[in-house]
């Protein structure tokens, strides 16, 4: 059964889920605890709509490779009208909402194709890597860019991202994505994990936030299963 996009009113979205386009390495601290170097421009990679999920159902950890899946907590943005070569401004106008996401990535196998060269989609695009909650619509949130959201594991916090410590602020990372391939309504755009990254563990219950300080726009739990 394919994925559908919808808000947190329970309203759907009026397109079908596109690609998801995601970026590495968005959070210098992130880019350290994997000793990887602070990049210069936005590592841009694209997951398959086959990989979305809902976030607020159980996550199953057995990929069928044989070893971890491993977290990492991104604020998600729906795109709601074409973009193909545009401004950072033109770009902030098209975002329909504003929701959380996983990418669940098979880090071991990713290091493994990356020391050889290979390409590594396979360690960040099976199906069941792209869990989504739903969307906070764009006029709900007046000052997006004042945006915080976290992960707690059981009770425990792990990931706490801040929209204003990214590398590439949101607007110039789509205008940067749009000059490489056209974001279209439906598609889904990760924009980084924070630091904090690590395995899911079986039986572990899972719980999202996303608010600005003043206001809690989204609260999403899940339980971790085999």
């Amino acid at each position: 059964m394919s994925f559908k996009l919808q808000f947190a009113d329970g309203q759907a979205f009026t397109q079908p889920l596109g690609k998801i386009v995601c970026v590495g390495r968005n959070y210098a601290e992130h880019a350290k605890e994997l000793n990887n170097p602070v990049p210069s421009a936005p590592l841009l990679f694209i997951k398959p709509a086959t990989s979305a999920v809902e976030l607020g159902k159980p996550l199953r950890v057995n990929s069928g490779h044989g070893e971890p899946v491993h977290f990492e907590t991104e604020l998600a943005l729906l795109i709601g009208e074409p973009l193909s070569h545009v401004s950072p401004e033109q770009a902030e106008r098209a975002v329909a909402g504003i929701g959380l996401g996983l990418d669940l990535t098979l880090r071991e196998l990713q290091s493994q194709l990356k020391e050889k060269g290979h390409p590594w989609e396979v360690a960040k695009g099976f199906d069941g890597a792209c869990p989504l909650s739903p969307f906070v619509a764009l006029e709900a949130i007046p000052d997006w860019p004042a945006l915080s959201f976290t992960l707690s594991i059981n009770g425990t916090l792990r990931q706490h991202g801040v929209v204003s410590e990214m590398l590439f602020p949101i607007p110039q990372l789509l205008a940067e994505m749009s000059r490489h391939f056209t974001l279209l309504p439906g598609d889904v755009v990760l924009t980084g994990t924070p630091a904090g990254v690590g395995v899911l563990e079986p039986d572990s219950e899972l719980a999202f936030t996303l608010g600005d300080g003043q206001t809690s726009h989204l609260k999403v739990t899940t339980r971790v299963t085999e």
